[in-house]
């Protein structure tokens, strides 16, 4: 596979910097990196092999500043093409190596290891005219593609002018990959004070778009987002994601980066949640880091690349018609009739004593709620089976499930077999979720399977609701599901949303359950994008229970985004009693219903540490 396809394809990911893994090994800046290649070669290849066996799918070559007018200043001008050659022969060498023994990081393990030929800007550009930059971009060009890098990346440009001249260069080499990455200072703008619309807008129709635009350096992972979300409104070009580890503070003479592997990582998946084709990063960015956001963003991008395969029915095998929605359940049926339906989440015990969960159920029954949305391990969680708990509800409580079906933990195999158990059970309600990567959970290590997607399970469960299973085989009876898919409304990236949940629809989606809206107007807004909705659509509605509560939902739980006046309500409540910031927190999603419910089809509370009183209260 090129590197244009891997890009194409799914998530990559590119390293972290070469000189801040230099300075921790004890080489000091007034040091020529780049001709370490030459003098100290087993150090490089040390460093990148740090990187590959942290799971870096793409290699950077120790050839940034490897350009005539900076080795000069050193006297290495006779040697540009050694250093760079080797350079790339360097990070040839190491992702070769990786490739044939595996990172273990599973499947991804084997996949081909690309190099990017590094070159940086020419610093002292106001010395030079456009000419004699765009020979200087050559002349580490050709080495660098001559030692083995599969595509060049400019990196850390600062201006809009330098990024023509680039691409200048670049289409000398009109077969060659390449990306341009910029120098961000304050989110939208680049360090020359330049708009993110003007430095990604196409370019001059003489030169070849890159491969790729890239945003690296300047700020640390919250700038970037801001850069981001400016960046994907303007170009369709995929884009390369690169911070710095935050901003670094001094400490006795040293500048220390202090952002946790845990903090980039989770910026990572924010930044591939919101479109990044790869992510990497640039300065105080450590091996370590890399390691995390492999761990984070991997079973992410699985999650987001993968279809089912449903096989091509036997000759002899015909779909069925499916059976009526309204005579599916009793959930459907209000649905069907247009009726206001209400739910209450609970979430699954840690433990397998289910008689506490199974009293709840029987209260909200009383109290008259429709069903109780039973969560498949909510923030990759490990927890006693949802199924057994929905078997259990629905035997005992006289009020019906709607079973969370999560897609990380099982192959499609699996899959069909616990599809068949809840035809099996009567659990008709099903909600299909793709699932949280397993690095949000108390086990990051496990791994996550991802053979299909939410839209992918609406396609199975449609299937068996005509009588053919997976392998294109006649079943009898038919299963009688009602298919219930996420929707999203404060997704970064909203058109990616709205398409999957068109997607879902069109693969067999029957009713959708949003994610808790804090902010009812982000949820108006989407449902006007959405237009005429051929499904019903059910607003999920989380009252907060303290300060405390609006935080960690905050930070914490993607897809979540609390407005700034109702973290203020909060903030102003956290030092009164637990009772008054429970009730600030029923007005609060009292009020969100208030808003929405003349465009909903009713409402699903969730019940904050399972106080199905807190719901209840938000319900009457």
């Amino acid at each position: 596979m090129s590197f244009t396809e891997a890009l194409r394809s799914g998530v990559l990911v590119f390293d972290g910097p070469m000189g801040t893994e230099l300075y921790r090994h004890h080489v000091f800046t007034n040091r020529c990196f780049e001709e370490l290649n030459l003098s100290d070669s087993k150090l490089i290849e040390r460093i990148l092999t740090d990187y590959r066996e942290a799971g870096a799918e793409v290699l950077t070559t120790n050839t940034f500043g490897a350009n005539r007018p900076a080795l000069e200043k050193y006297g290495l001008a006779d040697k540009l093409a050694d250093i760079n050659f080797t350079g790339a022969r360097i990070a040839r060498t190491v992702a070769d190596r990786g490739a044939e023994q595996g990172n273990g990081h599973g499947d991804d393990s084997t996949r081909r290891c690309f190099v990017a030929g590094s070159i940086g800007p020419i610093l002292s550009s106001g010395s030079y005219n456009d000419e004699q930059i765009v020979a200087f971009f050559l002349e580490q060009i050709d080495p660098l593609l001559e030692g083995g890098a599969d595509l060049i990346i400019f990196e850390t440009f600062p201006s809009r002018a330098m990024v023509e001249l680039a691409a200048k260069a670049v289409a000398h080499r009109p077969d060659t990959p390449y990306i341009i990455s910029c120098a961000i200072d304050h989110g939208i703008w680049n360090i020359a004070g330049e708009p993110i619309g003007r430095l990604f807008a196409p370019l001059p129709a003489e030169l070849r778009p890159p491969t790729a635009w890239g945003l690296n350096c300047g700020v640390g992972p919250d700038g970037i987002l801001e850069a981001l979300e400016e960046a994907v409104r303007v170009t369709r070009i995929p884009i390369v994601v690169q911070p710095n580890a935050g901003t670094p503070k001094e400490f006795e003479g040293r500048h220390i980066y202090y952002s946790s592997p845990e903090y980039v990582a989770t910026y990572a998946m924010r930044f591939v949640n919101l479109g990044a084709a790869a992510v990497g990063g640039c300065c105080g960015i450590m091996p370590d880091h890399i390691r995390e956001v492999v761990a984070m963003v991997k079973p992410l991008a699985r999650g987001r690349e993968t279809k089912s395969v449903l096989l091509s029915m036997e000759p002899e095998v015909e779909e069925k018609p499916e059976s009526l929605f309204a005579e599916r359940s009793r959930f459907a049926c209000r649905l069907a009739s247009k009726q206001w339906v209400t739910t209450v989440e609970l979430v699954p015990p840690r433990g397998y004593d289910l008689e506490g969960t199974i009293r709840k159920c029987k209260m909200l029954h009383r109290h008259g709620i429709d069903a109780v949305n039973i969560p498949d391990g909510p923030r990759a969680s490990s927890r006693i089976s949802p199924m057994v708990v929905a078997q259990r509800i629905h035997r005992e409580a006289c009020i019906e499930p709607i079973l969370h079906f999560c897609c990380r933990d099982r192959n499609l195999i699996g899959m069909q077999a616990d599809l068949l158990a809840c035809a099996a059970s009567e659990i008709r309600n099903l909600l299909f979720v793709t699932g949280d990567p397993p690095k949000l959970g108390g086990y990051p290590h496990a791994t996550g399977v991802f053979d299909t997607d939410s839209i992918g399970m609406c396609a199975v469960q449609r299937r068996l609701n005509r009588g053919v299973d997976l392998g294109g085989q006649s079943l009898e009876p038919p299963t009688q599901a009602v298919i219930g898919v996420g929707l999203d409304p404060t997704s970064l990236d909203r058109k990616r949303e709205r398409d999957r949940f068109r997607a879902k629809i069109d693969n067999g989606a029957e009713f959708a359950i949003t994610q808790p809206v804090f902010d009812p107007e982000a949820l108006l807004r989407m449902l006007d994008e959405i237009g005429d909705c051929p499904i019903p659509i059910i607003a999920g509605v989380w009252p907060l229970a303290g300060y405390r509560n609006a935080v960690f939902m905050q930070n914490e739980v993607p897809g979540v985004v609390i407005p700034e006046a109702t973290m203020k309500r909060m903030e102003e409540a956290a030092h009164t009693s637990q009772e008054h910031q429970w009730s600030v927190g029923v007005a609060i999603a009292k009020e969100s219903i208030a808003v929405v419910q003349n465009r909903v089809a009713g409402v699903q509370v969730s019940a904050p540490f399972g106080r199905i009183e807190i719901a209840l209260d938000v319900l009457t």
